[in-house]
């Protein structure tokens, strides 16, 4: 079973994947989303535990599906 902190650090390398694919900086993606990029950072890092409606707003901010960041 994955710990809290793996599955933290998985999502957070699926964000990256799916950041860098759409050749957005954290930056852009934060100014995006209407978040901070030192969160996108703490949440591609493992740092950070998004709630729903941030996972939703990532999810449609990079035109992708909740499940596939978290999956």
């Amino acid at each position: 079973m994955n710990t809290p902190s793996a599955r933290l650090r998985a999502f957070g390398a699926r964000l990256r994947k799916f950041r860098e694919n759409k050749k957005l900086t954290q930056e852009s993606l934060a100014s995006k989303t209407g978040l901070h990029a030192t969160y996108i950072s703490g949440l591609e890092n493992g740092k950070r535990n998004p709630s729903l409606n941030t996972l939703d707003n990532l999810a449609s901010t990079l035109n992708i599906k909740v499940s596939d960041l978290t999956d």
